[in-house]
């Protein structure tokens, strides 16, 4: 089924917008804190905690790479709170982020993040699991925790496939 194929493109501020924030310190705002001998980005994302008990959660992830073209066959979304993504080694993972729609998530986008990218998903966004690329990779994740169900999935009746641009090489 080639309606079903989908190629990354490259992770913008611009592109993404409408799924979530990219993190990333080129064209932030910044300032020296420290007496001058750090630079602080300042408010590089939207971090939402909503519903019973809910608090900000920071955790670390080990992702493990996927085999390229991508099966991409469920995506997830969290009802209750953003989750945020960043990369702790320039390597680049791939982000797919569906539209809502009234039967579900709409048709996949994916995106490939350059070296010190990292997202952040608003509430209740679709979008595909932690997909490093090439190599483990380890992840700071900003999340919520607390009271209540924060997590739902959708299973497509067919997978689409996801494919990288001939440029990554994966």
């Amino acid at each position: 089924m080639t309606d079903r194929i989908i190629t990354a493109h490259p992770l913008t501020r611009e592109a993404f917008a409408p799924f979530g924030d990219v993190i990333e310190t080129e064209g932030a705002h910044h300032y020296p804190i420290n007496d001058g001998r750090c630079e602080r980005y300042h408010d590089l994302a939207r971090v939402e905690a909503n519903g019973p008990n809910a608090r900000v959660l920071v955790s670390l992830f080990k992702g493990t790479p996927y085999a390229f073209p991508l099966k991409l066959s469920m995506v997830e979304r969290h009802p209750l709170g953003s989750q945020a993504f960043m990369p702790l080694s320039p390597a680049p993972f791939l982000v797919v982020v569906c539209p809502d729609t009234d039967d579900g998530p709409g048709e996949p986008q994916a995106f490939l993040t350059l070296p010190g990218q990292g997202v952040n998903y608003p509430p209740n966004r679709w979008h595909g699991v932690l997909t490093p690329i090439g190599t483990p990779q380890d992840f700071l994740v900003v999340d919520r925790g607390g009271d209540g169900s924060n997590l739902e999935e959708f299973h497509f009746s067919h997978p689409y496939e996801i494919r990288l641009p001939e440029s990554a090489g994966a």
